[in-house]
């Protein structure tokens, strides 16, 4: 078992490699604090972890957690304290010196979804339901841009924002607010041609993908990658039919046009056109 994913990533790995060396020339560019920005640091099992939402990057700052030390099982922390609590360090928090080492020495991990899936998820998050965040300040700036004789209410609140829009503001070059991490590229999130992954998990395959990087990394035998669900439980998660549902509402140049804009993500994490 252990021996077909050992190989199942080495071939994650040259594909994404290969990917990099075709299409980018930045790999010789000096790696900044920006570009480490996102990735998190558990220094008791030296493990790096870049944060990319909606891939189980909740669950995953609970397993780190539990490797500092700083819960003892992964069911006791909170979506809160997951992401507003500060209690894991980030990379781009040390000196140069302390940022190379740890990227030289420490297993560097990050997990991947299918794009289209991943959007859906974080679209249905976001303004599927009351947010006081990303309705003010997205929803409103979406709405009164792209939606025609909006009603006063939808311009106040920003609630309401339908996919269609969305997309048509995820395609403007001249976006009204600018990029978020939950539907930025990983390629941009991780820097994946700058920074060499010594592991890359994917969520379809989540529960067998993070159980073997636990193992490699030695970590205690009682810990396992949390299956629950971390907000909304009660609602069904982002499956691929959930996702065709969504794209159906669009036209076919508006779903290739959002394809075109994942490509890096699709070609380079082997992810089929869908």
């Amino acid at each position: 078992k252990w021996k077909s994913l050992y190989e199942i990533q080495g071939e994650r790995k040259r594909i994404m490699r290969e990917t990099c060396s075709k299409y980018k020339t930045n790999n010789r560019r000096i790696i900044t604090p920006y570009h480490v920005s996102r990735i998190f640091v558990e220094d008791k099992y030296r493990v790096l972890y870049c944060e990319v939402p909606k891939a189980g990057c909740s669950n995953w700052k609970r397993v780190l957690m539990v490797l500092n030390g700083l819960a003892s099982s992964t069911k006791d922390i909170q979506h809160n304290t997951v992401h507003y609590g500060n209690y894991l360090k980030r990379l781009d928090g040390f000196d140069h010196k302390g940022i190379y080492h740890r990227l030289n020495t420490y297993t560097k991990m990050l997990f991947v979804r299918e794009p289209f899936e991943k959007l859906v998820s974080a679209f249905r998050d976001k303004f599927e339901h009351p947010n006081n965040y990303y309705h003010p300040v997205f929803g409103k700036a979406i709405i009164s841009r792209y939606r025609v004789n909006a009603t006063k209410e939808a311009l106040r609140t920003g609630s309401g924002v339908k996919f269609k829009e969305f997309i048509q503001y995820l395609l403007d070059v001249h976006r009204p607010v600018g990029m978020d991490i939950h539907w930025d590229h990983v390629n941009r999130l991780c820097s994946p041609c700058l920074i060499d992954y010594d592991f890359v998990g994917k969520f379809e395959s989540m529960e067998e993908d993070a159980n073997f990087f636990l193992h490699l990394i030695g970590a205690p035998q009682n810990l396992t990658f949390p299956k629950f669900k971390d907000r909304h439980s009660n609602e069904e998660r982002t499956t691929t039919k959930i996702t065709q549902q969504y794209f159906a509402q669009l036209s076919p140049s508006q779903r290739q046009q959002s394809y075109d804009f994942y490509y890096m993500d699709y070609l380079m994490f082997n992810y089929s056109k869908p």
